[in-house]
């Protein structure tokens, strides 16, 4: 494909999560760069948080890396340790397996946009550091469940 027309880019809106947890991520939106480019092995998309939203609950993935890059604006990246302030061409990696969760957060008045760069592993689990929650994907299909394995019911933290 060659150049890619980020005008031409999918958009997602939200999140895949069940409440109460998608409302959380309003104002968040991301580009499918590589989805528009054909790429199978790793995904690349450019994530906008308008003021005051955040990327995702913080988490962390069992199979999959991570890579992120600030390309405008400010994000606060959200760790075990504490926040840490992110600028144009900041970066940040997130290896799999490592138990550290992560999230951005736009605390500034101004879009920010970051692009983020992930392995697409067959079958893929991330637990959510700060909630009782977890998710199994695989084939395409996201399935929910709490940290001990029992189903999550929408709406019941």
């Amino acid at each position: 494909m060659g150049v890619i027309d980020q005008g031409k880019a999918p958009v997602k809106t939200g999140s895949i999560y069940p409440e109460p947890y998608a409302s959380q991520m309003a104002g968040r939106t991301s580009l499918r760069l590589g989805d528009l480019g054909g790429l199978t092995q790793f995904g690349a998309n450019i994530v906008i948080l308008q003021p005051g939203a955040k990327s995702s609950l913080r988490h962390w993935h069992l199979n999959e890396d991570e890579f992120v890059m600030v390309t405008e604006g400010e994000c606060t990246l959200v760790q075990d340790a504490g926040e840490t302030v992110m600028r144009v061409g900041d970066c940040a990696a997130f290896p799999a397996g490592d138990t550290d969760g992560h999230c951005f957060v736009n605390k500034t008045d101004a879009e920010a946009r970051f692009l983020v760069v992930g392995t697409r592993a067959p079958r893929e689990v991330a637990t959510y550091s700060d909630v009782d929650l977890k998710v199994e994907i695989a084939d395409g299909k996201a399935t929910f469940t709490h940290k001990d394995g029992r189903p999550f019911e929408g709406g019941k933290p």
